[in-house]
């Protein structure tokens, strides 16, 4: 199989056809909104949303959207393995195809970066590799930088490791506060967010190159070389 003929198995299938994502969120899901407004119905289409939070905000607007919900907090189950086996069964039920992490504030193990091989995406208000992690922008803050950033990438085993998507900065010579860098860097989230999943439904996007190794360890698990979709 060729680069491009991989690339286009991990996308949308038949001409015309809609790719299935399932966006994970944990809060307000401004990023949500942007895919809902932006890609939903387009090129792609929203068949799931999971919050790692109650009565996040970003399920009333999946639910305005007629999106189905659901949430999966990690205390309800006996450990962050139980929580991710159910996540990954209930957006294998509703078909997604890529997973994508629009402010969702939970690790995800193994197994299930491995069930949904080269297909998590997340946006990180950094310029990665610099700043990973929680508190990205306070991080930036108390370095004294004046140029932010985001940064969408793959998701893999590390905290904010994985191959880079799309990057664009943005220069603040007197940035003020955290909340204040959120605000500006919003609507550079919501543009990169957006454009990695046209992409991605294009089949200009294949799976990054951990997606082998970690099909593997699906396979071993579950007796198929394949993930949800394949």
């Amino acid at each position: 199989m060729t680069k491009c003929e991989l690339a286009h198995s991990y996308g949308a299938g038949a001409v015309g056809e809609l790719l299935p994502i399932a966006v994970l969120v944990s809060g307000a899901g401004t990023n949500l909104q942007a895919l809902i407004d932006r890609v939903h119905g387009r090129e792609a289409e929203i068949v799931a949303v999971a919050s790692s939070v109650a009565g996040a905000t970003a399920l009333s607007r999946a639910e305005a959207a007629g999106v189905p919900v659901e949430v999966f907090a990690r205390a309800d189950y006996a450990d962050r393995a139980a929580r991710d086996e159910a996540l990954g069964e209930w957006l294998a039920l509703r078909g997604a195809r890529l997973v994508v992490l629009a402010g969702f504030m939970e690790l995800l193990g193994t197994p299930f970066l491995a069930r949904f091989a080269g297909r998590v995406i997340n946006v990180h208000p950094s310029l990665l590799p610099a700043f990973p992690g929680l508190r990205a922008i306070e991080q930036a803050l108390e370095y004294g930088v004046k140029v932010f950033g985001v940064t969408v990438h793959f998701v893999d085993q590390g905290v904010d490791t994985g191959p880079v998507i799309a990057q664009r900065a943005l220069e603040l010579p007197s940035p003020g506060s955290a909340a204040e860098v959120r605000e500006a860097l919003r609507p550079l989230e919501h543009d990169l967010l957006c454009a990695a999943v046209r992409s991605f439904a294009a089949g200009e996007l294949g799976p990054h190159p951990a997606a082998a190794g970690l099909e593997h360890l699906a396979g071993a698990r579950s007796g198929r070389g394949r993930g949800v979709g394949g």
